[in-house]
C-alpha cells in the first residue's frame, strides 16, 4: 500500500508566516460551466483548475467526447493522467491499445504520442485529465504506429515492463484509508512515473471526512459523486456534480460528505507524492485564525 506522508503538528493559532501561506485564494470551478473550448471535432474541453483560478504546478479539466468521437494522436511536453468518469475509452499510446472503463486511469509521460478514443456510436464519454504545468502544450502529430493489442479487456490489460506509460485500473488498485468511513487509492504518482502531479480517487461514506490539514503545494479536489462540504479557513462551499475546488498551499481545508448518499472525488496535487500536514479543525471552521505553517512535531 502506498502511504501518504502526513506530518502531525500540534499548530498554535498564533503561528508565524511560512514562505508555503502565498495567501492566495482557494476558488470554487463550477463543473456544469458552459465554457467549453473544443480541441478536436467533437471534443470539447472544460477547465477546471487552471490560470484563471490561479492555481500554480498543475492545471485538471474535463475533456467530453461525443459519440464516435476522437482526440487524435498528439504530445505534451509534461506528465499527463487521465482518469475516465463515464463511458468507456480507446486509448491508443504509439500505437498500443487500450479499452478504459469509469475510474481506470492511464498515465503518459512527456513527449510520448497518445490519442483517446470514443469507441461508441450512442453514448458521451468523459475524461477527468490533469497536467504537471498551468499551460501544457499539445502538439498534434501523424498516426504512424504499428498497432500493438496491450489486452483490450479493459479489467486485464496493462502496459508491459518497458512501456513508458502506467495504468491503474480501478478494480485492482491497493485502497486504504485516511480516515474512518474512508477509501482512497492512489492512481498517479512520482513512484509509477508522473513529474509534478500526483492523484487519485477518494471515497466518503455518510457522516464521514478528512481531518483539517495543509499541503506543501497546490490541490485541485473534483466532485464526481454525492456532495461535498468544503471548509478552508472559516469558509464553506457545497460541491457537486464534477464541481471542482481549487486549494492553494499552506490553506487548511477539509471536506465532509454530511449528506446521506456516498461522495467520491478526483484529487490532483501539484506535486509527485502525496503529502499532508494536520492541523486543528478550528483552522478549519474559523474559529482559530491562519497566519502561516509552523513546524511540525512528528514526521
Amino acid at each position: 500500500m502506498a502511504k501518504t506522508n502526513v506530518r502531525t503538528s500540534e499548530i498554535a493559532h498564533s503561528a508565524p508566516l511560512s514562505s508555503s501561506f502565498s495567501g492566495r485564494r482557494e476558488k470554487v470551478v463550477s463543473g456544469r460551466s458552459r465554457s467549453l473550448v473544443q480541441i478536436a471535432p467533437g471534443v470539447l474541453l472544460r477547465q477546471l483548475a487552471s490560470e484563471a483560478c490561479g492555481v500554480q504546478g498543475m492545471s485538471t479539466g474535463l475533456a467530453i467526447f461525443s459519440p464516435a468521437s476522437a482526440l487524435p494522436y498528439h504530445r505534451h511536453d509534461v506528465s499527463e493522467a487521465f482518469t475516465v468518469l463515464s463511458g468507456d475509452a480507446l486509448a491508443m499510446v504509439e500505437g498500443r491499445a487500450y479499452r478504459m472503463g469509469p475510474l481506470d486511469c492511464l498515465h503518459v509521460p512527456a513527449g510520448v504520442a497518445h490519442s483517446v478514443i470514443n469507441p461508441s456510436t450512442k453514448k458521451k464519454l468523459m475524461i477527468h485529465a490533469a497536467f504537471g504545468a498551468v499551460h501544457p502544450r499539445r502538439d498534434f502529430v501523424k498516426d504512424s504506429f504499428l498497432s500493438v493489442d496491450r489486452g483490450m479487456d479493459r479489467n486485464y490489460g496493462l502496459p508491459d515492463a518497458n512501456d513508458p506509460e502506467h495504468m491503474v485500473r480501478i478494480t485492482k488498485a491497493t485502497r486504504y484509508k485516511l480516515a474512518n468511513g474512508t477509501s482512497f487509492c492512489d492512481l498517479f504518482a512520482g513512484r509509477l512515473g508522473s513529474v509534478g502531479i500526483c492523484g487519485g480517487y477518494g471515497e466518503f461514506q455518510p457522516g464521514t471526512g478528512l481531518p483539517c490539514h495543509l499541503h506543501d503545494y497546490d490541490e485541485s479536489i473534483t466532485i464526481i459523486k454525492g456532495t461535498a462540504t468544503c471548509q478552508v479557513m472559516g469558509a464553506q462551499y457545497k460541491l457537486s456534480g464534477h464541481d471542482t475546488a481549487m486549494v492553494p498551499s499552506g490553506r487548511p481545508h477539509r471536506f465532509l460528505n454530511e449528506s446521506r448518499e456516498g461522495m467520491a472525488m478526483i484529487w490532483v496535487y501539484a506535486g509527485s507524492e502525496p503529502q499532508r500536514t494536520l492541523v486543528n479543525a478550528r483552522f478549519c471552521t474559523g474559529d482559530w485564525q491562519w497566519k502561516g505553517k509552523a513546524s511540525s512535531t512528528k514526521a
